[in-house]
């Protein structure tokens, strides 16, 4: 918390000195000249905002969490293979992904979409920099907030691939919906922290400046997943949880002092 006094800007006397200079006034292009203006206009009000030169101002800061629900589920699931030709390698690969594709566009209320390929080649173990083989991953994308069918489709899928990591987000709208029930907690702590301090120092208060900023959610830890595609011959559901999210939002401000 810092008190500072206000201080005034002397925009009255940079206009007048304005009158004193004409050349420099036609030597300006319309559109320097209208910023000029502006700027000065801009100060202008600002000094008559201050109503008072040595008031004194107190800058502080509140935040309010609000819980969101995790009610938004992405999955991230790969083929992986290994083999001495790169070509054939890429076919065993791609069959994989587009039978997976083909799966969970079945399912109308889960999103998917590939998630990038990536081959790099095997090296000798004796280190003389011959290649002796390839490796391949490619992955696919799920996101949904039907929680029961992503859950079932990933247990499918666990059939040809393999389950690299799940993890629970509030969807974009639950969020937002936080956000603004905890932007409303924050103004409202604000103005309480406000009133207090002006009044243990006998005095009342007016706003002089309001910032707002999103403190971003934070999320309970991933869950991360590997299974080899054999040993998920069954297709069982995967056993999700949501939970929940805290979304933050801090204001941060600053009063003037009045008596």
């Amino acid at each position: 918390m810092a008190v500072a006094p206000a201080r005034e800007p002397r925009v009255g006397q940079a206009l007048a000195a304005l009158h004193f200079f004409p050349e420099f006034i036609m030597s300006l292009t319309a559109r320097k000249l209208i910023a000029l203006l502006s700027t000065l206009c801009v100060l202008q009000v600002q000094a008559a905002e201050t109503e008072h030169p040595d008031a004194q101002t107190v800058e502080f800061s509140a935040e309010a969490s609000r819980g969101a629900p995790n009610d938004l589920a992405v999955a991230i699931l790969f083929a992986e293979r290994s083999g001495p030709d790169a070509a054939s390698l890429a076919q065993e690969v791609n069959r994989s992904i587009d039978a997976a594709l083909e799966t969970a566009r079945g399912y109308g209320d889960v999103k998917v979409q590939s998630a990038g390929a990536h081959t790099w080649p095997v090296y000798a173990e004796n280190g003389n920099g011959r290649i002796e083989g390839w490796r391949m991953r490619s992955e696919i994308r799920l996101e949904s907030r039907d929680l029961t069918a992503v859950s079932t489709l990933i247990g499918k899928l666990q059939a040809s691939l393999a389950l690299s990591q799940v993890s629970m987000h509030p969807a974009p709208e639950t969020r937002r919906k936080a956000a603004d029930e905890a932007t409303i907690e924050a103004i409202r702590a604000f103005e309480q922290r406000a009133t207090l301090i002006a009044g243990a120092l006998g005095k009342r208060y007016r706003l002089r400046h309001m910032a707002f900023a999103d403190g971003g959610f934070h999320p309970p830890m991933r869950a991360l997943m590997r299974a080899a595609p054999a040993m998920m011959a069954e297709a069982t559901p995967a056993p999700l949880e949501g939970g929940e999210s805290e979304v933050s939002v801090s204001v941060s401000g600053r009063i003037e002092l009045i008596d």
